[in-house]
């Protein structure tokens, strides 16, 4: 079995975790429905996460298919680049794609991967930005934390 779902448990209540194909496609705050059976891609992002937010892990290995158009998917991918406790601005990703602050924004808040694709990490020049997750920017703050990005 490799599509399905699943609910882990996070310092910000349950997230759940969504494969198709082997991939992971999705992850939502809140508490969704797991499949009876879990494919073993998102048993080992549950273990990624588990260790993420246990402060034993900076990086995830796992085979992401986030669905977006071609401009989403660059900024995704440039998300993907910035090391865990750095972070970069809107209008940092947006001069490396040739685009506006604006437009990445927009693309960090259709993130169908939170954490994963670590949208938390690129902030408005003039404090945090947004963040779509559940708790807003309380949440964007308590990552930046756990990376040790913000006091």
């Amino acid at each position: 079995m490799d599509s399905g779902s699943l609910v882990v448990p996070s310092p910000f209540g349950p997230l759940t975790l969504f494969a198709d194909e082997g991939r992971i496609v999705a992850l939502e705050f809140g508490q969704g429905i797991a499949t009876p059976e879990t494919p073993a891609v998102l048993a080992r992002a549950a273990e990624q996460l588990a260790d993420y937010f246990a402060g034993k892990r900076d990086t995830f290995d796992l085979p992401l298919a986030p669905s977006g158009t071609p401009f989403q998917q660059r900024v995704w991918l440039a998300m993907r680049q910035i090391p865990y406790g750095q972070t970069r601005t809107y209008g940092d990703v947006a001069g490396d794609l040739d685009s506006a602050p604006r437009a990445v924004g927009g693309a960090c808040g259709a993130n169908p991967i939170p954490i994963l694709i670590p949208c938390h990490r690129i902030l408005g020049t003039a404090g945090l930005g947004g963040y779509s997750g559940l708790g807003g920017l309380d949440t964007k703050a308590e990552l930046l934390r756990l990376e040790g990005a913000m006091q």
